[in-house]
């Protein structure tokens, strides 16, 4: 992988889409992930404004330590860069109260709460986005955001650019080597953070990110059939994810109205 060659052209691309779009650079989220490091960095190479947020919901103490540490690294490499941390704690606690939750949360409400952490985030980066006159920019991989979608709906899929959707994990990996970045950043475990109990995303899905890009690639050029083993496994669950996921990867469908009833 050229990493150099790649990083110029998304660095490149982020600075032309802002410039086009009148906009003063960008807005990010930060969790202590590879995915939000890389992202971030990019953006901040741009010379372009950047705001990059951390945004704590019942928050881990290494996800946190990784992301603060994270922050620290941008304002001492980039003097565009400007680095916050939005405590939305008792907003969440706020909603969770509103909603009624029950004591004995069920499955389905587990996850709906995670998917509102979720989208708190992405309402506090619009805003914030908005009026500093900065575009919300996005963190999902190729596997996340095309493969079994791996994100919230309206939540940390809801950006306005999505700089790395073109890229697998092993290779932000690369860029994120390749960029230097801290070493907490370099080897974190990938982990959406939206639990109360750790959840890292291999223990969600059942495989981790190489192999579900080893059926990603294949994907459309070989069948159920053409596997065995733990290969087969991974085919299966990547096959049920993409199925589930299609309302996220398909275009919002439209009931179209024939053109002659309009008469």
């Amino acid at each position: 992988m050229q990493t150099q060659l790649i990083t110029e052209h998304i660095v490149e691309w982020l600075k032309n889409y802002a410039v086009n779009a009148n906009a003063k650079g960008y807005i990010i989220g930060v969790s202590g992930g590879v995915d939000s490091g890389v992202v971030s960095t990019l953006c901040a190479m741009t010379g372009l404004k950047l705001l990059a947020v951390e945004m704590p919901i019942r928050q881990k103490a290494d996800q946190k330590s990784r992301a603060l540490e994270h922050l620290k690294f941008l304002e001492s490499e980039f003097p565009n860069a400007e680095c916050r941390t939005i405590d939305l704690n008792a907003a969440f606690e706020a909603i969770y109260e509103t909603f009624d939750a029950d004591d004995e949360v069920f499955p389905a409400e587990n996850l709906a709460f995670a998917n509102t952490r979720a989208r708190l985030r992405m309402l506090t980066l619009y805003h914030y986005g908005q009026i500093n006159g900065l575009l919300v920019c996005g963190t999902g991989n190729k596997v996340e955001d095309f493969g079994i979608g791996f994100y919230t709906k309206y939540g940390d899929g809801g950006v306005d650019v999505s700089p790395i959707a073109d890229l697998y994990k092993t290779e932000v990996y690369e860029l994120a080597k390749y960029l230097n970045l801290p070493e907490s950043i370099k080897n974190a475990i990938p982990t959406d953070g939206l639990w109360d109990a750790e959840r890292t995303d291999e223990q969600q899905i059942g495989a981790t990110y190489p192999e579900l890009e080893k059926i990603q690639k294949e994907w459309g050029t070989r069948t159920e059939a053409d596997y065995s083993g733990r290969d087969l496994e991974v085919f299966r669950i990547f096959q049920r994810m993409n199925r589930a996921a299609q309302h996220k990867i398909q275009p919002i469908p439209v009931c179209e109205i024939p053109e002659n009833w309009r008469k």
